[in-house]
């Protein structure tokens, strides 16, 4: 395959999107519960921020994710999206501008492009690209680009891939234990079920002490789905898979073609916000706590089994 600066935003054409997650009655009744709490908790619809809540609340995908993350613990699932509707107010992780993260990605430190076997987007993370000193932009970027693979996954899928390779990164360029306990504060209490595989690769002897220094920080499912150098083959279409990788998709990083790509490819306005006609939420209408638009966006969590990409 000759080099190119195309962004891979679709999966291998065949694709069979995995896992679909089906539900017993018994759950079922269980996401509606956790749903009604949570929509008794919505911000008031005069507040800027709650159409996008209620987007967010919405997504077919959202309460499921935390049921299975509390074991089906219905206090602990209150809990926890409770805790995630309080930090997204704050963090508005929806809504970051462009222009405040672009610097950071000027070097392509992060960077999302093709997607896995089953249909999961996939987020290379190079350490040893950093170009930042140590800011709370530099939390603001990964965020961004968590809720752009959140914005390309194929319907039907719910995780996302992160494969970080260490081959350049020095102990001056690796982020420090701090960065990286907040950052998994992160992904593992407000992206609850979202990370599919974490696979890290060329992690030199030096920095070895690194994953033991996060280890505290790491919870049981995180760590589980942690790979160190797999036969990354085996999980990612040769065709979607980086070069450095041992792929066939020869991506030529130009900065300015690259960050067009995906704030057009997402529809995302310089504010933040989406550009007319792209945004999904439900109008922001109420009936007695939950709106006709709010239970036909949430119904749409009933999805088949076997979701394939088709051309």
């Amino acid at each position: 395959m000759p080099p190119t600066t195309v962004v891979l935003t679709a999966p291998e054409l065949g694709t069979v999107i995995r896992p679909i997650h089906t539900y017993s009655d018994e759950q079922a009744a269980q996401i509606e519960a956790l749903r009604k709490y949570a929509h008794s908790l919505l911000l008031p619809a005069s507040d800027p921020y709650y159409k996008w809540e209620l987007r967010w609340l919405c997504k077919p995908d959202t309460i499921p994710r935390y049921m299975r993350a509390a074991k089906w613990k219905m206090h602990d699932a209150e809990k926890r999206i409770k805790s995630t509707m309080e930090w997204r107010r704050g963090f508005k992780p929806d809504l970051i501008p462009p222009d405040e993260v672009k610097i950071e990605c000027e070097t392509g430190k992060i960077l999302l492009t093709g997607f896995d076997k089953d249909g999961r987007p996939i987020i290379y993370m190079r350490p040893g690209r950093e170009n930042t000193e140590t800011s709370p932009r530099q939390l603001r970027h990964l965020v961004w680009w968590l809720e752009r693979a959140k914005d390309m996954m194929p319907p039907g899928q719910e995780s996302l891939v992160i494969i970080v390779d260490y081959k350049t990164t020095t102990l001056r360029t690796n982020p420090s234990i701090s960065v990286a306990s907040k950052v998994l504060t992160i992904l593992q209490q407000h992206y609850v079920e979202t990370l599919g595989r974490a696979i890290v690769t060329n992690l030199p002897l030096l920095l070895s002490f690194f994953y033991k220094g996060i280890a505290p920080f790491l919870d049981p499912v995180t760590r589980d789905k942690m790979r160190f150098n797999p036969d990354l083959f085996e999980l990612v279409p040769q065709s979607q898979l980086d070069a450095d990788f041992g792929g066939d998709y020869e991506f030529d990083f130009e900065f300015e073609t690259y960050w067009k790509q995906i704030v057009e490819h997402c529809s995302i306005a310089p504010d933040g916000t989406r550009l007319p006609d792209y945004f999904d939420g439900p109008m922001p209408a109420v009936n007695d706590g939950v709106s006709v638009e709010e239970k036909v966006a949430c119904d749409d969590g009933e999805r088949a089994e076997g979701v394939v990409v088709r051309g």
